[in-house]
């Protein structure tokens, strides 16, 4: 008999690989967006367009799609508003404010990395508390081998492992409980909402928010310099950030977390540095060591065994 593969069973493991591939690229696109635009700029710029394209795709598909269709823009409902006023605060909003200052303080990007990229081990524990989600112990134990994978491929090599300021630290585990924060509201969120919905209207408070900051500064800092020569890398890099990383990859992840939940999909942020690795191997020639290749094969490993399940027994 021919084998039938469910492609709906797999979905959400190739929606939160896309997503994570997308985000690796992100940090290449921020550098030349940086070029031509203040950070806070940036920020403005790049959620501006996101949530207006997310709109007008939201209002087309609303008129084409079915109901129940993940790009499908609603209304939502006043017993719900708080928990995406939440998920905006969180993210975007908190956590790339904390994420610009934890690069600040740490001594280096790559030892900032690597703590802001313990997101795996933090998430499940919001799960556990919040969700009541269930972590095995395959959960457990991919999670730590992927996590010592991603620990080999971001510092092998290194040459420096000062910490930098006492206070980065403390501020890389605020940022990762914002973006741990951020996975369990969207579990909570009813399944009625689509992914773009979710996505569109945490996204848009979340500019607001920035919104405000900015106004703040501009009565503080009425000169501050918000822009630089524009040239087309940055405004490509612009480009990239609005469409792909805010829009398609937080669908993408959006999808996947409501779907196999905050455990076993934040696990798969340790494949960034991964993603970033070749990356820069393919666009810069970034030469790759051994211990770099063994990390990579470390955290696949680890993906896999935190992916499994235990068998149900059947009567």
């Amino acid at each position: 008999m021919p084998v039938v593969i469910n492609m709906n069973k797999y979905l959400p493991y190739i929606a939160v690989i896309c997503s994570m591939l997308i985000w690796a690229g992100s940090g290449i696109a921020v550098k030349a967006a940086l070029t031509a635009f203040a950070p806070l700029a940036l920020v403005l710029t790049r959620f501006s367009f996101a949530v207006l394209l997310m709109g007008i795709v939201g209002l087309i598909a609303n008129q084409m799609s079915a109901p129940n269709h993940i790009l499908r823009l609603q209304k939502i409902e006043r017993k719900d508003f708080w928990l995406f006023v939440l998920g905006g605060m969180f993210q975007p909003f908190l956590y790339f404010i904390l994420e610009t200052y934890s690069y600040k303080l740490f001594a280096t990007p790559t030892i900032a990395e690597a703590f802001l990229s313990t997101n795996p081990l933090i998430a499940p524990i919001f799960a556990a508390i919040f969700l009541r989600e269930h972590i095995s112990l395959w959960n457990i134990i991919g999670i730590l081998v992927s996590t010592a994978g991603m620990v080999l491929l971001v510092l092998a090599g290194s040459s420096s492992f000062a910490l930098g300021n006492v206070w980065a630290i403390p501020l890389a585990i605020v940022t990762v409980c914002m973006a741990a924060a951020y996975s369990i509201i969207l579990k909570k969120i009813p399944n009625k909402y689509s992914s773009l919905t979710v996505v569109f209207w945490m996204q848009l408070c979340g500019l607001l928010m920035f919104y405000l900051v900015a106004f703040c500064k501009f009565l503080i800092v009425p000169d501050a310099q918000w822009f630089n020569t524009l040239s087309l890398p940055a405004l490509s890099g612009v480009a990239y950030l609005a469409i792909l990383s805010s829009v398609v990859a937080f669908i993408l992840f959006c999808f996947s977390v409501r779907n196999i939940g905050v455990t076993r999909a934040n696990v798969f942020n340790n494949i960034r540095p991964v993603f970033t690795a070749l990356l820069m191997l393919l666009i810069f020639s970034e030469q790759l060591p051994i211990w770099k290749w063994i990390g990579i094969a470390i955290i696949v490993i680890g993906l896999f065994i935190c992916q499994i399940k235990r068998p149900t027994s059947k009567i």
